[in-house]
Formats: C-alpha cells, sequence, structure tokens
C-alpha cells in the first residue's frame, strides 16, 4: 500500500492516478539530477536521498493510518478492561500453581460419573443426591476428574480424557489419558474412588513413555490385569502386564506392528477380537474400521476376511469409543460420531454378525440427554468416550468425558480475532480514502503508466510476460479507485458525514470482537470447584403475572449457568404461565400461591432438592461467572448469607441506606437477599420458626423487608459473622424498565425499611458492633 496525503476530496476518476504519476515523474527527475551531480563528484551511493517530498506525503498517509488504528487500539483495550470479564484461568480459580490446565488446542476434556439401572438408562451422578459434607457438595456434581484433580496432585495436566473403570469389590480404580503440560504428550493417569465415584483419590501416572499414550484399556485374562494402550505414534500396539496394581506395569509384548489407534480386544463366541481403526494409511479417517481374531488375546493375530470393515464418513461411528459390552444377551460397540467435530458423541451399535468372514452391526439408540448450557457445561460441545460396567448390586455405573469446546477452538479464536483485525485494517485504509490522506493504494513502479526508472532485466521480462502486463493494467485501475469514491461519497455533505461515522463505528465493533476473540477466552463462564469438588443449586424467584416479560428473559439467562440444578418460580399472583412457555437449559417448577406474600420467598419446599438456594429477584440480570463466584463462596461458608448488594444498619441511627452509605462507612453487616445464596434447610426453618412469626407480620403489613427479617435472624442465632459480599462484574436492574416494582418510589421504600429496622431492632436486638470491612478477604471479590 502507498500512501499520500493532501489529496483533494473531489475530482474525476483520473485525478489520483494523474497526480501519482506527476509526483513520481518529479521524484524521478531531481532523483536523476542529485545522482547525475553526485556522480561527476565521485559520490556514487547518494541516489537514496532524492524524493524527500514524496516520502513526507507517504509519511503523512502512515501516520493517518497509525493513528486510526492506534485509536481503535486503545477503544478495544478500554472495551476489555471494562466489559470483558478476564478470563479466569483454572490455575488461579483452583489455587494451583501456574504449571496444568493450560489452553490446549485439542480441547479442555473432563471427566463424570453416570448411574442407571441399565447402559441405556444413564442419569449424571448429581441426580442419586450423593452429598459430601467436607466440601459442601450437596449434591457431588460432575465433572469428578479435571486437569485441575490432576495438577493439583502433583502431575500437572492440560486435560483427562478416555476413562477405563476397573472395579475390586467396592473400590473403582479410573485408567485415564492426562496430558502432560510439560511434554504435551498423553501419560495414562489412574485415580481412586471408595464411594462409588463421588470423590476420588489421584495415585499418580500408571504409564508414561517417550510417546503418546491414550485409551488404556485395562482387562482381566487367566488372573492377571493387562493394559492395551493406544501408542500409535510408536507405531505398535503394545501390552503391558501389571507388576504392583495399580501403579507399576511392564510391557509383555508388542501385539501387532500396526499404529492402531483406539483399540480393544473382547471375548466373543469362544474367540478373541480385536478392534482397532489404522489412521496411517492414505485417506484414512475417523471412519475406518479393522478387526483381528485370535484363540488368545496374548496373540497370533489374523486379520479379518471383511477389512477394512468401515472406511466411511467419520460420522458414522466407526472410530471405537469405549469398552464393549454385553446386555440382555448381546454384545454392544461403541463408537465415535466425529462429524461436527473430533469426537462429537458416541453412538451405540449392537452386533448381529461376528464371525472370521463376517460382521455386522446396527446402531440403536442411546438417550443420554445432552446438555442445553453450551460452552456453560463441561460437555456441553463434544462427549466421545464411555465406559460403563455392571456392579455386583445390578446397578450400572459409567463413566464418560466431555469438552466444553470443540476440537481446535483456540486456533480458530485466534483466527477470527486476526480476521477482524485485518477488516480493521482495511476499514481504515477506506476512511483514509474518503478523507483524501490515502491517494494510492497500489505502489506506482506495480502500475501500467509508472514513468520511473526501472532494470533493463524487469523491463525484458515484464515484456515476455503477458500476465504480468495485465496485472500492472490492473493496478494502474485499481489506483484510480480513491478519485472515484471521493466523488461518490462527498464527506462534507450529511450523507458523507454519515457514511464515514458508520466506517468508524464499524471499526470499532470489529476491534472490540478481535479482542474478544483473541483474549477472551473461550466464552465458557465454568464453575469454581470447592476442594476439589463441584455441586449444584436451586435458583428461586418470587414473581407474578405483570412482570411475565422479566420471568422470561430471567430463565433464559440463568438456567445456562452452570451449576443451577433447577429454577423454582414462586408465583404470588395472577394466571402462571406454562412451563413450556419458559425457554429454559434446566427444570423449571412453578409454585402457585394462595396469599401474595413476600413470605413465600422462604417457604419450606420440601421438593428442592439441593441445600443451597440463590435467591434472586426476577429484575435481576448479572453474569453467570458472578453467580458461580458467589456459589463457591457460600460452599466455604454455609451457614452464612452470601451475596451481592451489601448494606450497612448503624445501631444508633436505624436509618436505611444504599450501598453508598456502607461504601462511606466502609463497612457492611447486612446482604440483601433479592441476590443472595443461603442454606435453605436452616433459613427456610428460620424463617418460619415460631420466633419469627412477629416479623413475618411486618412483612405482611408492609409488603416489604422480607430480606431485612432474614439478615436480622441470622444475627439473631450467631455471635460471629452471618453474612458475605461478592462483588459483581456488573449487574442490571431490569424494573427500571418497568412499572412493576415495589421500589420504584425510593424515599417511601426506604421509609418503610427504617420502620422495618427500628421494629426488627426491638424484636431481635440491635445490628450494633456489627460491621465487616470491604476488601477483607484473599480473593478481593469483596472490593
Amino acid at each position: 500500500m502507498v500512501v499520500a496525503g493532501g489529496g483533494d476530496h473531489g475530482g474525476g476518476a483520473g485525478n489520483c492516478c494523474m497526480k501519482c504519476w506527476q509526483h513520481n515523474r518529479n521524484h524521478y527527475y531531481h532523483q536523476h539530477h542529485y545522482n547525475h551531480n553526485s556522480n561527476s563528484s565521485g559520490n556514487s551511493n547518494t541516489a537514496s536521498g532524492g524524493g524527500g517530498g514524496g516520502g513526507r506525503v507517504v509519511a503523512a498517509g502512515f501516520v493517518f493510518c497509525l493513528v486510526c488504528f492506534v485509536i481503535n487500539g486503545l477503544i478495544a483495550v478500554l472495551y476489555g478492561w471494562l466489559i470483558l470479564t478476564p478470563p479466569v484461568s483454572l490455575n488461579e480459580r483452583k489455587g494451583l500453581p501456574w504449571l496444568g490446565c493450560q489452553e490446549d488446542n485439542e480441547g479442555s476434556w473432563a471427566i463424570g460419573v453416570f448411574f442407571g439401572q441399565s447402559p441405556f438408562s444413564l442419569k449424571p451422578i448429581e441426580t442419586t443426591e450423593i452429598w459430601r459434607n467436607e466440601s459442601a457438595a450437596w449434591p457431588v456434581a460432575n465433572p469428578v476428574i479435571t486437569c485441575a484433580s490432576a495438577s493439583d496432585s502433583g502431575f500437572p495436566s492440560n486435560f483427562v480424557a478416555d476413562p477405563f473403570l476397573y472395579v475390586q469389590g467396592d473400590v473403582f480404580y479410573l485408567f485415564y489419558e492426562t496430558k502432560n503440560s510439560f511434554t504435551m504428550q498423553g501419560d495414562i493417569g489412574v485415580a481412586k474412588s471408595i464411594d462409588k465415584g463421588a470423590t476420588w483419590q489421584q495415585l499418580g501416572i500408571a504409564l508414561d513413555e517417550e510417546w503418546h499414550l491414550s485409551y488404556p484399556y485395562v482387562f482381566n485374562y487367566l488372573g492377571q490385569i493387562y493394559m492395551m494402550p493406544e501408542s500409535s505414534q510408536k507405531g505398535e500396539l503394545r501390552l503391558y502386564r501389571v507388576m504392583n496394581f495399580p501403579l507399576e506395569w511392564e510391557l509383555d509384548q508388542v501385539i501387532m506392528k500396526k499404529p492402531l489407534i483406539d483399540s480393544f480386544i473382547i471375548d466373543h463366541n469362544g474367540e478373541y477380537w480385536l478392534f482397532g481403526s489404522e489412521h496411517s494409511s492414505f485417506g484414512a479417517t475417523n471412519g475406518q474400521l479393522e478387526i483381528w481374531y485370535s484363540s488368545s488375546p496374548l496373540g497370533p493375530w489374523k486379520p479379518h476376511k471383511k477389512n477394512p470393515i468401515y472406511n466411511t464418513y467419520r460420522s458414522f461411528g466407526a472410530r471405537n469409543g469405549g469398552r464393549p459390552f454385553r446386555y440382555n444377551g448381546n454384545l454392544y460397540r461403541i463408537g465415535q460420531d466425529c462429524g461436527e467435530t473430533y469426537g462429537r458423541r458416541v453412538r451405540i451399535f449392537k452386533v448381529e454378525v461376528l464371525s472370521r468372514v463376517d460382521y455386522k452391526e446396527v446402531e440403536v439408540p442411546f438417550p443420554f440427554e445432552e446438555s442445553s448450557k453450551g460452552r456453560n457445561a463441561w460437555n456441553g460441545a463434544r462427549y466421545h468416550h464411555l465406559d460403563v460396567q455392571q456392579l455386583k448390586s445390578g446397578e450400572w455405573v459409567g463413566v464418560m468425558d466431555g469438552d466444553r469446546v470443540p476440537s481446535g477452538d483456540s486456533v480458530h479464536r485466534f483466527l477470527l480475532g486476526c480476521a477482524s483485525v485485518a477488516a480493521v485494517s482495511g476499514l481504515i485504509l477506506f476512511l483514509g480514502v474518503l478523507l483524501g490522506a490515502v491517494n494510492c493504494i497500489i505502489p506506482l513502479n506495480w502500475c501500467a503508466d509508472y514513468s520511473g526508472k526501472r532494470s533493463d532485466t524487469l523491463i525484458a521480462w515484464e515484456r515476455a510476460n503477458v500476465f504480468s502486463s495485465k496485472l500492472r493494467r490492473v493496478f494502474s485501475r485499481l489506483n484510480r479507485v480513491p478519485s472515484f469514491l471521493r466523488s461518490w461519497i462527498k464527506p462534507n455533505t450529511f450523507a458523507g458525514r454519515s457514511v464515514l461515522t458508520l466506517i468508524f463505528a464499524l471499526g470499532v465493533a470489529l476491534s472490540c470482537t478481535g479482542v474478544t476473540f483473541i483474549y477472551g477466552g473461550s466464552g465458557a463462564e465454568e464453575p469454581y470447584s470447592w476442594k476439589g469438588q463441584f455441586s449444584q443449586f436451586t435458583l428461586i424467584t418470587m414473581t407474578y403475572d405483570a412482570r411475565l416479560w422479566n420471568l422470561k428473559m430471567f430463565v433464559n439467562h440463568y438456567s445456562r449457568c452452570a451449576s443451577v440444578k433447577e429454577i423454582l418460580v414462586v408465583w404470588n399472583k395472577g394466571i402462571p404461565p406454562k412451563v413450556s412457555d419458559l425457554n429454559s437449559a434446566v427444570p423449571v417448577r412453578i409454585r402457585v400461591e394462595d396469599l401474595n406474600s413476600l413470605n413465600n420467598r422462604f417457604k419450606v419446599d420440601p421438593l428442592i432438592k439441593t441445600r443451597a438456594v440463590l435467591e434472586l429477584d426476577d429484575d435481576i440480570m448479572m453474569p453467570c461467572d458472578d453467580i458461580e463466584r458467589g456459589f463457591m463462596l457460600w460452599r466455604q461458608h454455609p451457614d452464612r448469607i452470601v451475596g451481592f448488594y451489601p448494606r450497612y444498619v448503624d445501631g444508633s441511627r436505624l436509618e436505611y441506606s444504599g450501598e453508598k452509605y456502607a461504601r462511606k462507612n466502609k463497612g457492611y453487616n447486612m446482604i440483601l437477599t433479592g441476590a443472595a445464596f443461603m442454606d435453605s434447610q436452616v433459613a427456610f426453618e428460620r424463617y418460619w420458626s415460631e420466633q419469627a412469626r412477629p416479623g413475618r407480620e411486618v412483612v405482611d403489613k408492609y409488603f416489604n423487608c422480607e430480606d431485612v427479617l432474614m439478615n436480622f435472624l441470622y444475627a439473631n442465632a450467631s455471635s460471629t459473622k452471618t453474612v458475605e459480599y461478592v462483588r459483581p462484574a456488573w449487574a442490571i436492574d431490569t424494573s427500571k424498565l418497568s412499572s412493576a416494582a415495589i421500589s420504584r418510589d425510593t424515599n417511601v421504600h426506604y421509609k418503610i425499611r427504617s420502620e422495618c429496622l427500628r421494629k426488627f431492632s426491638d424484636m431481635y436486638g440491635s445490628m450494633s458492633g456489627r460491621r465487616w470491612e470491604f476488601d477483607s478477604r484473599k480473593d478481593r471479590w469483596d472490593v
């Protein structure tokens, strides 16, 4: 690109090219004259000094483009600082060192546990309502093993995948691929659970070779335990035998000198069958499958007559996706659907014929309920491996891996970000053309009408090359574009200014988009683990018919938050909507109340399946990441009210004030329960106790102050801290857009609450002496 300043806004279609040509001619004349004089004085190396005026013209246009680019960049940086939620790395949020859980182009795979009465009715572990008091996991939720699990145990990992279960009595051993954050290759890790998969002890690395390992297929044969991991990078299929279970293994033999991937061995009809895929041959894809047979899993192996069994589309499910299983006398094979992306989903095939000369299978439905939470779900984008086994109790247990992003997501986002930056550069060039700062798009010596000095060799080559001649004519026409555009869009008119404004706004938008793609992370708002475990909560909101539009927006947004198990709508007045009217990613239950009372918010409800509840007004919108941070903090302090709106009540003043008053006093002693986590069993029983009856009457009298009463009840029950504050990145009060709000008149609202403060102080004691400072926790979420 050649740019020049001082151009006219108008002019004919040929003006730009003529100006460029005239400037070039003058430049050549002065340069030639200068060289002649220099040569005569014995200095032949000063030709570069000519054309100083042209250089200044070029520099002026370059500076214009540079300044515009810098301005767009500064706006994008400001956008990222103010708007974008900083992508908190898993290392930071799990309290890990910098090792492990680095962003990986292969994904962010994790492992979950599932239970069912059959392999076709598997449900995630959270549906079994297994509780762990030590980690406030009420209930324990998937995923149960992540890169953080391995990294926190001293084995830095970017992701964990390909889980295989080995059951010994009541003890579960889990072998899986863990991608080493140092070597960037797969190793085989192992973990142990003594409570049916609720908690896992990381035992270490069971197998580490100089090449990539994955798919650790573990099985028994003649009282020995064997492992057959994928080692295609070595070009072999290797079989290992345990020496000291589960961490010490030695090579037993090389089964086959073929780079097979995702292989397993199954005993069927008196013979052993080896299924695997080879991707080393030309044209091989994830749609290839081969079979071998033998009288022993130790070989020798003979190829099936119909090999390759499949060599078809990636989405077919030919590539193995876990351990085969038997159910009701039938053999089933698990395959991977790699159509949309690698490992998009698993597919189940019923084997109808398996013999030395024939193989037939048919796909059967696998009623696995995929999450609708998108990237916020740990397996929202793909799940490609399943190992399901029947326990002695008759129950079936399955381990499955999952990922929240598709394969190659980080590279894809980077390329989109670079494309956005390139588009911004194009818009800046376009803007310079319209403003007259850029007169020539293509360098002059590339154009057909260039009269400057060129080498004889270049001229001879151009004469012999017809394409070069045509290309130079095209470049000449391109250099006429600036004048044409300025004659068509005149910047000094209203229409012209509108176009310039639109171009500038589009450039800013693309700059912000580029920053989002490159630095904004995957877009997932992930849950925060506490003591290595995840859990779920019930979201409760109270509303009525006049605020239905609020409710629809509310449910659509918050149901996508990772840790939300269910949404309970407390319907206080009017005809309730149908659940089908709400676009929700989780179950929604509408509890219709007989009496329109704010006390209904805290009603004891035996159908609530979690200890943690988030009471959230339907007119508050905030990011899921803030909700997840609040939930993690509540799990650390389940005996407290943890929320997002702090207040300070002066025991002597007893006048209700907003957050500014708390900031002025540098502390708080109340959290509004319009956006707060609490223990549903403790809080609701406390609220509906006989002691709280006078307070509930005050709430019904004023139709207000239920959150103030809850804070007094907590404070009355403990002499220690009862509230915790989490500052949200941003929050929007949608009640400002509606007339249906009880606190629309702030003065009246505060006056009623001040009266409540005085009454509750008489009933339950003063808040005097209770004040907790902002920015007092290590997490810095309470600033």
